[in-house]
């Protein structure tokens, strides 16, 4: 059990931990690994204080951790979404010009395109002959 003054102590700001463990505790409350910060002494009074800085990362893993952030998940499915429903637009500007029987009949996507093709060669060979 801790004494009054230890516990003053350790509710102290100034008084960080240095053992790998606490640093991994701080670590985790700051979102990264413990593997990725190194103790460093801060300058000009901070009584022996260490701060936490992370390593130089490679440049893959800022990647991965920018791409697990909230806003970019949500810019990311946003540009998705745009891409998706301007392809689906795409699609049925190309429906509208390929001759079907009956008019109204709906055509998977696939369907469409071989449609596209056998309707253009056969503009082709009415052009040559």
């Amino acid at each position: 059990m801790l004494s009054p003054d230890q516990a003053a102590d350790s509710d102290h700001p100034s008084s960080a931990p240095s053992d790998p463990e606490s640093l991994g505790a701080e670590a985790k409350a700051l979102g990264c690994c413990a593997s990725d910060l190194e103790p460093v002494e801060e300058e000009e009074g901070g009584g022996g204080r260490a701060a936490l800085h992370p390593q130089q990362l490679s440049r893959e893993e800022k990647r991965r951790r920018r791409r697990a952030t909230a806003k970019y998940r949500s810019a990311h499915a946003t540009r998705e979404r745009i891409r998706v429903e301007a392809f689906n637009l795409a699609f049925a500007e190309l429906r509208k010009l390929l001759p079907t029987l009956p008019p109204d009949k709906k055509l998977s996507k696939i369907e469409i395109l071989r449609l596209a093709i056998c309707y253009i060669s056969y503009l082709n060979h009415v052009l040559d002959v």
